[in-house]
């Protein structure tokens, strides 16, 4: 199931992350596609917000970790782009143990950690249409992502 959604600002982003926010629940793990200021940190600015956590949430780019702990949802944003030229020894750093965690994972760059991504995740790849106006597509191959997916509105294909 494949939807996609268009958004014109910032702000709309991050309403953007708060609706898939809405719809996430314990294991719950998205990747996150998209060129060097897509909006991939926005988007998680926004489901941050919607899981009621209420830190600063920035890119963990040079920590490749960081942790967001509340009282419904823990939220682990990953950075996976410093391990691209990391070979498997090098990345058993406990990534595994968070994706597989408590809360919601949510993954930038997770090709270079595809092998520890589980089949029934989310793929978000987001496009930069220029200006502020961003392209999502939003899709899951899991049934357990059909109601979120559904929920976005936007244009939805099986």
């Amino acid at each position: 199931m494949i939807s996609e959604i268009i958004t014109s600002s910032q702000e709309e982003t991050i309403k953007l992350g708060e609706a898939i926010a809405n719809k996430l629940f314990v294991g719950s793990v998205i990747t996150l596609n998209g060129d060097l200021g897509a909006g991939k940190t926005t988007l998680t600015k926004g489901i941050g917000k919607g899981l009621g956590i209420e830190e600063e949430i920035n890119s963990p780019t040079f920590n490749i970790l960081k942790c967001y702990f509340n009282k419904t949802l823990n939220l682990y944003h990953i950075d996976a782009y410093r391990l691209e030229d990391v070979d498997a020894q090098g990345k058993n750093i406990g990534l595994e143990e968070v994706i597989e965690g408590d809360g919601v994972a949510v993954i930038e760059w997770p090709d270079f950690i595809r092998e520890m991504i589980p089949f029934d995740s989310v793929n978000i790849e987001i496009r930069n249409l220029g200006d502020n106006k961003r392209k999502f597509i939003i899709s899951s191959l899991s049934s357990k992502y059909k109601e979120l997916i559904e929920s976005l509105g936007g244009k939805v294909s099986a």
